[in-house]
């Protein structure tokens, strides 16, 4: 019997996760989603993504907002900390890291980083915001996409 030979595709976490994708906005469980993520990518030689979403600031601009300039200093300061973080843990432990910018609501930004990331895992901070009892937090939407192994932190 001839066996029958089928192209090798692209398969994501077979091995261990190669690139693991965290949310940081700057909120207390962002930050321990981010410290659980980098541990994770310690111990799996993983890159570790670091992804902030600028949310679109419709009503500031409105308002007269220059809102390049709102989403870039938020940006930059969370990277000055990021920064700040991995120079005080130097010699500690290395973990290879990137920080990536994406625009929009946070959950469409999260799953479009982790889709052009080749995420393998997301990592998350749970919600602090009591509305998502109602609508659904980032997390849970995430999830319920089934793209991706998701983990909370809370």
């Amino acid at each position: 019997m001839e066996e029958q030979q089928v192209p090798a595709r692209f398969e994501r976490g077979t091995d261990g996760p190669k690139v693991i994708v965290a949310g940081l906005d700057g909120s207390e469980s962002s930050w321990r989603a981010a410290a659980y993520a980098a541990g994770l990518a310690r111990r799996q030689h993983a890159l570790l993504a670091l992804v902030y979403v600028q949310p679109y600031l419709a009503g500031g601009a409105a308002l007269g907002v220059p809102v390049s300039e709102a989403d870039t200093g938020i940006a930059e300061q969370l990277l000055a900390e990021i920064r700040q973080q991995v120079e005080r843990l130097r010699g500690a432990f290395q973990v290879r890291w990137e920080f990536h910018t994406f625009r929009g609501d946070p959950y469409n930004g999260m799953a479009m980083a982790a889709d052009q990331l080749k995420a393998d895992a997301v990592v998350v901070g749970a919600s602090e915001r009591a509305g998502h009892r109602f609508v659904g937090s980032v997390a849970v939407r995430l999830v319920k996409a089934g793209r991706w192994p998701v983990t909370v932190v809370p």
